[in-house]
């Protein structure tokens, strides 16, 4: 018997309805689709509207129902479900908890996981060294974010960037030293002070002011987290590389976190990647935060081949950043 290692062996996503044009937002703030493009790659992005369902448990729970009926497993053999997102239905009551309940593992124990757009990539991460401890069999890992309830719609630095979405995967043993294989994970809580949100929390409680003031939506200095972001998630994918003694032709893709196609571009170069080696679909759903890089596997599922290399990417508020080295277990 090989090594024990936690590799991925189910993929489900969810994703809203309605759609937010470039083109819807050129009525709403000054903005233009060809500015849009040529600066993010967004050409639009998901909204969850209140008629179609609430919170970011609704689009866990859809992404979750998605997984599990396309594995054909019984929700009970579900021994851990963990919620990667930055936007909880509240901050005390857990969301995975209900998740867990509202989709049947009723063995599961539960818990959010936060850490900015980072959050997927940290709970692979977590989902691994359950998995290789040997004592759970199924994890269930979903990046679900709501993020048009923290934005500002008349801010045109972050309202033509983030859509709404989510994301599941399901990690399990492996012997075949398939799965995840290292991880170089990071954060410099200096980087708060330029993407965060000032009010909401114990630092800030909401008030009548604070409200009045709009301190309840995100907020992002462009130019620094720009220049952050491409030097720091460019960076730990070559020395994810470097340390496991690939080039560019062992990498089958890289699986970047979709915040901009720039940094996306940037991050692929320095890696020495021809383009059709990056998974990316910006373009359709815009930054959906914790979702993204689960949403790319969904999109990519049918293109993967068991034992590909994939080179997992993210950076996000916080700051928070770091990429993953995983084998791809199933045809």
């Amino acid at each position: 018997m090989g090594k024990l290692t936690a590799a991925i062996t189910a993929v489900g996503a969810y994703v809203p309805n309605f759609v937010l044009t470039n083109k819807m937002l050129e009525g709403m703030v000054d903005t233009n689709d060809e500015w849009i493009v040529t600066r993010t790659g967004i050409k639009e992005r998901r909204i969850l509207k209140p008629e179609e369902g609430e919170g970011s448990s609704y689009l866990a729970i859809k992404a979750a129902k998605n997984l599990l009926e396309k594995r054909k497993i019984d929700p009970e053999e579900i021994d851990l479900v963990m919620v990667a997102t930055a936007t909880p239905d509240s901050l005390v009551a857990s969301t995975a908890a209900f998740v867990a309940s509202e989709i049947g593992a009723t063995n599961a124990f539960a818990y959010d996981l936060l850490a900015a757009c980072s959050s997927f990539l940290f709970g692979m991460s977590t989902a691994a060294s359950y998995i290789q401890s040997g004592r759970y069999k199924k994890v269930l890992l979903i990046g679900a974010d709501k993020m048009s309830s923290i934005i500002d719609y008349t801010d045109r630095t972050t309202c033509i960037i983030f859509g709404d979405g989510a994301g599941a995967v399901l990690f399990e043993p492996n012997t075949e030293n398939l799965g995840i294989q290292d991880e170089y994970l990071r954060a410099d809580g200096s980087g708060r002070q330029f993407l965060g949100m000032d009010a909401g929390g114990s630092l800030l409680p909401a008030s009548e002011e604070t409200v009045r003031d709009r301190k309840h939506f995100i907020y992002q200095d462009g130019k620094t987290v720009f220049k952050f972001a491409v030097s720091n998630m460019a960076d730990v994918a070559v020395r994810i590389m470097e340390r496991n003694n690939l080039n560019n032709e062992d990498v089958s893709w890289l699986v970047p976190h979709q915040a901009n196609k720039r940094i996306i571009n940037a991050t692929a170069k320095r890696m020495g990647l021809e383009d059709s080696k990056v998974m990316i679909n910006i373009h359709r759903y815009g930054n959906t935060t914790a979702a993204t890089l689960p949403l790319l596997l969904r999109d990519y599922e049918d293109q993967l081949k068991k034992g590909d290399n994939l080179i997992f990417a993210a950076f996000g508020g916080g700051f928070t950043w770091g990429s993953i080295y995983l084998k791809w277990a199933y045809n």
